[in-house]
């Protein structure tokens, strides 16, 4: 953590970006009648997920990171719902969902063992 200088060096936020991409490709597919609803909010979790990453370590107070890695860990349970709902509505395939489990399950081990690291 040494040669960290800013959120854009930590690994779990590049990754963090990553997801949110995923997400924004996989959600095109969605009807039109979702675009304001489970889409929105399937989009509004995966940006929070780094977003709270960056927020915490730009604070520079490790018990204040530790909290927005916990809150990024909320946003990815509300995400992992959100695409499990997607996929049982039919809205996303299960070639679609796979990966952006495995992506989500990925980043949870990492931010566990970083918050680990931080105690």
């Amino acid at each position: 953590m040494s040669d960290v200088r800013s959120y854009k060096d930590l690994l779990i936020w590049q990754k963090g970006i990553d997801l949110v991409v995923q997400v924004y490709k996989a959600v095109k597919a969605f009807p039109k009648e979702e675009l304001y609803a489970l889409s929105d909010q399937i989009k509004r979790s995966s940006v929070s997920v780094p977003s709270n990453i960056a927020e915490g370590q730009a604070r520079q107070h490790t018990p204040e990171f530790r909290q927005f890695l916990h809150v990024s860990l909320g946003s990815l349970a509300e995400l992992d719902t959100q695409i499990i709902i997607a996929n049982k509505l039919g809205y996303l395939s299960e070639r679609s969902l796979s990966p952006i489990c495995n992506e989500i399950t990925e980043l949870r081990k990492m931010i566990f063992s970083l918050i680990t690291k931080l105690k």
